[in-house]
C-alpha cells in the first residue's frame, strides 16, 4: 500500500490537504498529512522536516507531494527517509545555499507577479485571486481562516543541502524556478 506524504506550504496547515486525504483513504492509500511547526520561531526546515520524518514514522512506499514552501522541506525529508516519488505543486524549488526568504527575488518572482496583477486587473493583496481563485467561495473563505501565521525563521538560513539528494526523485522540470531547471 502506498502512503501519501501531504506537505503544506507556507502559514498554513494540515487541513489544506483535507479533501485529497479523504479521497487518497478512500482508493485504499495510507495517508500522513503533519502540520508543521510554521508558526514557532525556534523551528527552521530540519524542523521541518523531522516533524515530517516523526509522522511517517516506519511506514514505506511513500509517496511526498509538497505544495509551495514544503518543497524546502521535501528534499530534507527526502535525505532522511526513502521516498518512492516526490511530487511538487507548485513547489519552491530550493538552490543549495539558498535562503528560503531570497526565493523570490532570485526566481524574479514579485516582478512577475506585479506584472500579472497589473494584466489581470487585481489587487496585489487579493489572496483568493492569488492563490485560491479556482476554489469554491465558501472553501476558499475556509481556507483563509485556517491559515496559520508563518515565522521568518525558516526563511533565514541557508538551504542546508548541498546538491539535490540523490536518494531523492527528481522534481519534474519547469517546477519553481523560471529556467525549468533542476538544481544539481
Amino acid at each position: 500500500m502506498t502512503t501519501y506524504v501531504l506537505i503544506h506550504g507556507a502559514a498554513d496547515s494540515a487541513w489544506y490537504w483535507h479533501l485529497l486525504e479523504a479521497e487518497l483513504r478512500n482508493r485504499g492509500h495510507d495517508v500522513v498529512a503533519p502540520d508543521l511547526p510554521c508558526d514557532d520561531d525556534s523551528a527552521g526546515l530540519p524542523e521541518y522536516a523531522d516533524t515530517v520524518v516523526d509522522a511517517i514514522g516506519d511506514r514505506t512506499d511513500l509517496v511526498v507531494v509538497a505544495q509551495s514552501f514544503g518543497g524546502f522541506t521535501a528534499p530534507l525529508v527526502c535525505e532522511l527517509v526513502p521516498v518512492d516519488l516526490l511530487v511538487l505543486l507548485a513547489g519552491m524549488i530550493p538552490l543549495p545555499g539558498e535562503p528560503p526568504g531570497d526565493w523570490w527575488a532570485n526566481t524574479g518572482y514579485e516582478q512577475a507577479r506585479r506584472e500579472q496583477d497589473e494584466r489581470d486587473g487585481r489587487a496585489p493583496d487579493d489572496m483568493i485571486a492569488l492563490f485560491l481563485h479556482d476554489v469554491p467561495p465558501d472553501l476558499a473563505a475556509e481556507a483563509l481562516q485556517r491559515g496559520r501565521g508563518q515565522s521568518a525563521t525558516p526563511m533565514e538560513k541557508p538551504w542546508p543541502l548541498r546538491a539535490w539528494p540523490m536518494r531523492c526523485p527528481q522534481p519534474s522540470q519547469g517546477a519553481g524556478r523560471p529556467s525549468g531547471g533542476v538544481p544539481g
